[in-house]
């Protein structure tokens, strides 16, 4: 199907396409309309950069489907809830809430394959599943995100920073590395969004992240999240360490 590097925070853009392989809809939260599939074991989230290896001859046809049509290219990212990428089985259930990715750099290699960078851009809710293409199409609900200004978003920004970074020296004391980060936003959805994409849990608890209906309620979890595994992480004789790079999210 595809092979993917880490995902790294970047930054949300909200756009409009009529594409025949994009989003059939007004870029508004409540619209709705059809977005080509790739269900990943991963889960992308806004302003989070996905490279994507594309191998498997249905995706190659997707992104062929993309490049035949106008800007933005677009398709939806949705984590697996029960099954595997690729093999017999193949994907038995999805779960709801995914991510719209969006091409930003894209690579055609004389074998058919294609090498991308994607980034997250907007939520949405998965209603319907159309398997007559040969890849999945889903019929999907954009849901809305709140203005940077609302007072519980703010309110969480300064304890997320902070247990954020307690969580990044119980890694880097586990781990004998030191994990270096920029200075973190000061923005709540920025910040919900790169805490949720950089913290070293299952697939499970990312996706309720990426559900939470808003960065006040993202926030809210995330310094529960932090709390247990940096308790977690003190207990233990070794940890992973989230692979940050130098930038944890772009402004481009």
């Amino acid at each position: 199907m595809v092979s993917r590097d880490r995902q790294v925070p970047g930054d949300p853009h909200d756009r409009r396409t009529d594409s025949p392989a994009g989003l059939l809809a007004h870029s508004l939260a409540g619209m709705t309309g059809r977005l080509p599939l790739f269900p990943l074991g991963t889960v992308l989230f806004p302003g989070v950069l996905l490279p994507l290896h594309i191998f498997e001859d249905r995706y190659r046809q997707l992104v062929s489907d993309l490049l035949d049509g106008p800007e933005p290219r677009q398709f939806g990212v949705i984590a697996i809830r029960h099954g595997r990428e690729t093999g017999i089985d193949g994907v038995q259930a999805l779960y709801e809430i995914g991510c719209i990715a969006e091409v930003r750099q894209l690579e055609r290699h004389e074998d058919g394959r294609f090498d991308l960078v994607t980034v997250g851009t907007r939520r949405f809710r998965l209603a319907d599943i159309d398997r007559t293409e040969p890849y999945l199409v889903g019929v999907v609900e954009l849901l809305p995100e709140e203005q940077e200004g609302e007072p519980a978003a703010r309110d969480g920004v300064g304890p997320v920073r902070a247990a954020f970074m307690g969580y990044l020296e119980a890694l880097s004391a586990r781990s004998g590395r030191r994990v270096g980060l920029p200075d973190l936003p000061d923005q709540p959805l920025l910040l919900s969004y790169l805490v949720a994409a950089s913290i070293v849990v299952d697939l499970p608890d990312k996706q309720l992240l990426l559900a939470e209906p808003d960065a006040a309620h993202r926030l809210a979890a995330e310094r529960t999240l932090l709390a247990r595994e940096t308790r977690m992480l003190r207990s233990l004789t070794a940890a992973p360490v989230p692979q940050l790079r130098n930038a944890p999210y772009s402004p481009n």
